[in-house]
């Protein structure tokens, strides 16, 4: 018996998470907040927040990508916060002192800490938050400032665009997963509020600023929900750009590891986030906690196929898994034109995502900074 209504709740969990929502958030019709009374000709001081560790790479690329963005200089101070680099980073931003930009040394003590550093050294009434790594277009925050001309807004964030991606393999895949989370964010966005904004483009108003904790694994998760919770929408601008590159495989597994593991700090942190107090409670449940869900749903769901009483349906629902598996498995031999990528790829890119959900339970018996890992882009280390 016990099986069987197992076996129930956790198949509606996999199948509300994957299929039902999202055929919600596209067809439900909901109450949705006004549109944003975005004005590209409003202007307010802006404080740019570079928080870099060893970014040597990358760091004169990004300097110059934001000294070539559309926006008044005389309103613009950019400001890089270097946490506890040891490579050339440092000389390297230095050699733009000339033109304005300013750095902050700090001894390495993870992103939240140099974030709140940052924080204290600024003085705009706009903070843009962006990385080392990903270059901007022009445009990106004349766009992200214009959304604050409407006084409901407490927080915006862009799209990041990936360049590059391969046609076929675990790339695509995640390709497709990013293209649907921001159809989904914008579909939030109309609703009221995002819930989480992407780290390397996000502006806030600088009154509503405050310290994060400094263990936290996502910034832009926190600072997002404590703007939205002071009762500011948190919203997501298409036309505000930035720009990355693939991440090399394991560094994806890492990167969705970390903030998985940032979604449950969240959500132990904010209770608010299950009570009436969250406007957007049920996609928040649908959306974000759900893939924290999802893995323990699949493995109850699992469990309980194997605990069935022996029949053609309990074969049947086996067999499928271990096809999938198989797939899964395979992947790696599979060359990548070969037409069954098309099937293993997938196959590997769910496993591995409700792998890391799994996992991102590490967060509450090791240090979270142990999570951090320097990122690898895909054919540029």
């Amino acid at each position: 018996m016990w099986a069987g209504a197992g076996l129930a709740v956790g198949a509606a969990i996999v199948l509300y998470t994957i299929v039902l929502y999202p055929v919600f958030l596209a067809l439900g019709r909901r109450r949705t907040a006004p549109p944003v009374r975005k004005d590209m000709g409003f202007r307010a001081t802006v404080s740019v927040v570079l928080v870099v560790h060893d970014g040597e790479g990358f760091i004169v690329a990004k300097l110059e990508s934001l000294l070539a963005l559309r926006y008044p200089a005389e309103l613009l101070d950019i400001l890089v916060v270097s946490d506890g680099s040891t490579d050339g980073t440092d000389g390297s931003v230095e050699s733009f002192a000339s033109r304005g930009v300013r750095l902050l040394r700090l001894p390495r003590g993870g992103k939240a800490a140099a974030i709140n550093a940052g924080l204290e050294h600024s003085s705009g009434e706009i903070v843009f938050f962006t990385d080392v790594r990903q270059p901007l277009d022009p445009d990106a925050l004349a766009h992200l400032v214009a959304n604050f001309a409407d006084p409901s807004v407490g927080a915006v964030t862009g799209k990041l665009l990936i360049l590059g991606a391969d046609s076929t393999g675990v790339q695509r895949d995640m390709g497709a997963y990013w293209r649907y989370e921001l159809w989904a964010r914008q579909r939030h966005s109309e609703i009221d509020s995002v819930f989480s904004v992407t780290g390397c483009i996000y502006a806030m108003r600088r009154s509503l600023a405050s310290p994060l904790p400094t263990d936290a694994l996502t910034d832009d998760a926190v600072i997002s929900q404590r703007v939205f919770f002071r009762g500011f929408r948190v919203v997501f601008d298409p036309k505000a750009i930035a720009f990355d590159y693939p991440m090399a495989g394991t560094t994806e597994f890492r990167r969705r590891l970390r903030t998985l593991a940032g979604l449950w700090q969240v959500c132990v942190r904010m209770p608010e986030l299950f009570t009436g107090a969250n406007r957007m409670r049920l996609d928040f449940l649908s959306h974000k906690f759900s893939r924290l869900a999802l893995p323990w749903a699949l493995l109850l769901a699992f469990a309980s196929t194997l605990a069935l009483n022996a029949s053609p349906f309990r074969d049947l629902l086996l067999i499928a898994a271990a096809f999938l598996g198989v797939l899964a498995l395979v992947d790696g031999l599979v060359p990548r034109k070969f037409p069954l990528k098309r099937v293993t790829s997938p196959a590997r890119t769910f496993l591995a995502m409700n792998a890391a959900a799994l996992l991102s339970v590490v967060v509450f018996f090791v240090q979270p900074a142990t999570l951090w890992r320097t990122t690898r882009m895909k054919g540029r280390n």
